[in-house]
């Protein structure tokens, strides 16, 4: 925990979960336009489609799930974002949605559902804790 009390995350997280399910609605939108529509690879479209997301929850999260967190330049925050929860989640996605589609032949969309839950503790936990995480001095600045 980063120092913020139980309510104060317990909040964020319903927070982290809004922001998360419209980037999911995002997610299968963009799966489905790219595969059905576009007739693009199942794995292809995954990964386009997850990166969407990533992006679309970043711009929220920094706006609204995280706003009292603006302890860095945007674009730093955005890049430890895509290369933490955004790379785990499209690899999560593709080794599962291969499993799940692939080995399993569970329909696409609803494969794609199960690991957008398998993947989302992991992700809060990450973003909370470092993607937004609150920057504590060793010493006390001149402005402190």
């Amino acid at each position: 925990m980063t120092g913020d009390s139980w309510r104060t995350t317990g909040l964020r997280w319903l927070k982290f979960n809004f922001v998360g399910g419209i980037g999911i609605a995002v997610q299968l939108v963009v799966l489905t336009a790219l595969k059905s529509g576009l007739h693009l690879d199942y794995l292809v479209a995954t990964g386009l489609a997850v990166e969407a997301a990533v992006i679309h929850n970043f711009l929220w999260h920094e706006r609204f799930t995280w706003v009292d967190r603006a302890a860095e330049a945007s674009f730093v925050r955005f890049l430890k974002f895509n290369l933490t929860t955004g790379a785990f989640s499209i690899l999560g996605n593709l080794v599962m949605m291969r499993l799940l589609v692939g080995a399993g032949k569970l329909n696409y969309l609803l494969a794609n559902m199960i690991t957008i839950a398998a993947c989302s503790v992991v992700n809060f936990v990450v973003s909370d804790c470092f993607v937004f995480a609150v920057k504590v001095h060793a010493f006390p600045t001149k402005a402190e």
